[in-house]
């Protein structure tokens, strides 16, 4: 619900602060006074074009703010969407500013909002129905929601039916997809599964064989240092063969010089200790002794997985992940067919459920349609159209408007003369016609919710007596319902108001300014009796005044 405007430096207003309240709201004032200035400037919060023309003369920019309720359901939803963050029970704030010398800006609470954001959050915020409305009720595109909504026509069948029939037909398409594609590529399919097969490649075997490969190549370092110990050690010129020989010689020469004895017994004990070395370097020799057979197959194993890995933009450890894909593929393929048949019994089994669910669907609304258009023909003769017709016309969308609202186009027409045939409402009707049919759908259709305010400009022009009385009531009714703000200039409808604003200009002689404010009892019965009698008021334009304020 709007709680407030607040209106700075737009065209003949400088500066107005507004509040509303639930109900009815009704504006008044002479003609002139300025009482579109005041719709331009809600649109203008709203996301309309925020044109240079709307900033008051001498003003350096027009700001507009419009305050609701806090947001809940669609709204919350938007903003959450786009970002915009507003605390729990706080007021939606809308400000929009227009500078004199061009350019606009948009703030959602204080956040910058594209005027794109505002547009979208108008239609939920605030209904505004004139003369020249081209939108809400008007467009034929939510039409079909307004029809099962009155009608508290349940689509949830038809909804999971369609999901089944769209979900069955992208498997099918994708399964004719897979199979076409792989059809082509038969030859190689096959070709790749017979590589991959021999291959017969095993998770982790690329790093074992890759660990081996390194181990063996150090082993192989290690035996060449080892042989190169070894001719140290051995041969007629090693070091244990001389080691050898000394000890011999010293043994033969000790006998005779017994301080050698300590020196024959270090070399024996060298000749021992090479000795072990010996032995143990020629384990270890063995130890390390491997078959470079052995290496040139783990290597030429080991090129072979990287190799194809390569091949197939893989890593070599999902060559096994790979052949298992490539067999099913080909198996998809053997068996692509039988396959097919079994999606195509499934989609043909979902479209008898959707064709099912539709069909009951449309007769649902098909009822609702006539219970409709019974409650908007009992609105038309008190509103003056006792002429015209109105029907809802529920017809077949065509295969392209198929949804999970079902097969249904649903358009609102009317035929404003007898004899006449229907068409759209903003192709046959006048202004005052057009606003007077909006009021009758809406009182017909005032259980189905909408936006929390909605605005009537003029709805009563070119009518009175009993025509204004029946609009000023049905106002009434649907204000039951939800917020309205209606300008008018029958005091008819003025009387049926919870509040009361007047709009009327003021002049100092060099610059025109246009005001708002709220009348008191007193002052509404003179304004009505104004409506009533024009520029003089007479007692009896009060009496009646106020035989219209005790009716209402």
């Amino acid at each position: 619900m709007l709680t407030a405007l607040a209106i700075r430096d737009v065209v003949l207003i400088e500066a107005l602060d507004l509040d509303f309240g639930a109900g009815l709201d009704v504006l008044t004032g002479e003609t002139g006074a300025g009482k579109s200035i005041l719709l331009d400037a809600l649109g203008l919060a709203l996301g309309a074009r925020g044109e240079t023309a709307l900033v008051r003369h001498g003003a350096a920019q027009a700001v507009v703010t419009a305050t609701f309720d806090p947001p809940i359901g669609a709204v919350a939803a938007l903003l959450d969407e786009n970002g915009v963050e507003v605390e729990p029970g706080e007021p939606l704030l809308i400000r929009r500013i227009v500078k004199a010398d061009g350019g606009s800006r948009g703030f959602v609470n204080d956040q910058p909002a594209g005027a794109a954001l505002l547009r979208d959050l108008a239609p939920l915020l605030v209904e505004i129905h004139g003369q020249h409305d081209d939108r809400g009720m008007l467009n034929p595109r939510g039409h079909r929601a307004l029809l099962d909504a009155f009608g508290r026509v349940d689509a949830g069948d038809t909804a999971r039916a369609w999901a089944a029939l769209r979900d069955g037909n992208a498997a099918l398409a994708a399964a004719r997809a897979e199979i076409e594609t792989a059809a082509r590529d038969r030859e190689w399919l096959e070709h790749t599964v017979a590589e991959l097969a021999a291959l017969a490649a095993e998770p982790g075997e690329e790093e074992a064989l890759a660990d081996k490969r390194r181990s063996m190549q150090r082993a192989e370092k290690i035996a060449d240092d080892l042989a190169a110990i070894d001719d140290y050690l051995e041969g007629s010129d090693g070091g244990l063969a001389r080691l050898r020989q000394a000890a011999r010689v010293l043994e033969r020469i000790a006998e005779d010089h017994p301080a050698l004895a300590d020196a024959l017994a270090a070399v024996d004990r060298a000749v021992i200790e090479g000795a072990v070395a010996e032995e143990q370097l020629r384990v270890a020799r063995g130890a390390l002794a491997f078959d470079p057979r052995a290496l040139e197959d783990d290597e030429a194993r080991l090129f072979e997985l990287r190799a194809m890995a390569r091949k197939h933009r893989v890593q070599p450890d999902d060559l096994a992940r790979l052949t298992t894909e490539m067999r099913e593929r080909l198996h998809r393929l053997d068996a692509g067919e039988g396959g097919i048949a079994l999606l195509e019994q499934a989609v043909a089994t979902a479209r008898a459920d959707y064709d099912a669910a539709t069909d009951q669907l449309t007769a649902r609304r098909t009822a609702a349609a006539a219970r409709l258009d019974e409650a908007v023909a009992a609105e038309l003769a008190p509103l003056k159209l006792d002429a015209a017709r109105f029907r809802t016309v529920v017809a077949a969308a065509g295969d392209e408007g198929w949804s999970a609202a079902g097969k249904d186009r649903v358009e609102f027409e009317i035929a404003t003369n007898p004899g006449a045939p229907f068409a759209p409402l903003t192709k046959i009707a006048s202004g005052g016609e057009l606003s007077r049919f909006i009021l009758a759908m809406k009182v017909a259709l005032v259980q189905q919710g909408g936006a929390a305010t909605m605005i009537f400009d003029e709805i009563d022009r070119g009518v009175g007596g009993a025509v204004a009385s029946a609009i000023g009531e049905r106002l009434a009714r649907l204000a039951e319902q939800t917020q309205l703000l209606v300008v008018t200039h029958s005091p008819q409808v003025a009387a049926r108001g919870a509040q009361h604003l007047l709009i009327a200009k003021s002049s100092d002689g060099t610059v025109t300014r246009t005001g708002v404010r709220r009348l008191d009892e007193a002052e509404r019965r003179e304004e009505i009796a104004r409506m009533l009698s024009g520029a003089t008021v007479t007692d009896e334009a009060r009496a009646q005044a106020e035989r219209l304020l005790e009716a209402a």
